[in-house]
């Protein structure tokens, strides 16, 4: 069983992970038409944000300086969702 910095550690590489791959969509969109660009950048912005309440709800933990990993696990892991979700969305 992982601990909570561990588990924390986890979560935190996969984001900056995605954030390589995110930078790599938005190249990618570049390089296409104008109305699939807006789109494509459109959905890149959503995911970003998703991307972005994750950190904060580890953010929001590291704040919160000893409370238990439990009462914060459970919205880490709703906005995780909400960005895998988002992730598929851009693949569709």
């Amino acid at each position: 069983m992982e601990t909570a910095g561990q588990e924390l550690g986890r979560i935190e590489t996969r984001l900056r992970q995605l954030g390589a791959k995110l930078d790599r969509l938005v190249a990618k969109a570049d390089e296409v038409g104008t109305d699939a660009k807006t789109d494509y950048r459109r959905r890149i912005d959503h995911v970003r944000d998703k991307q972005a309440l994750v950190q904060s709800r580890l953010d929001a933990y590291r704040a919160a300086n000893g409370q238990k990993w439990e009462s914060f696990k459970g919205g880490v892991e709703t906005a995780w969702h909400e960005l895998a979700d988002a992730c598929k969305a851009i693949k569709q």
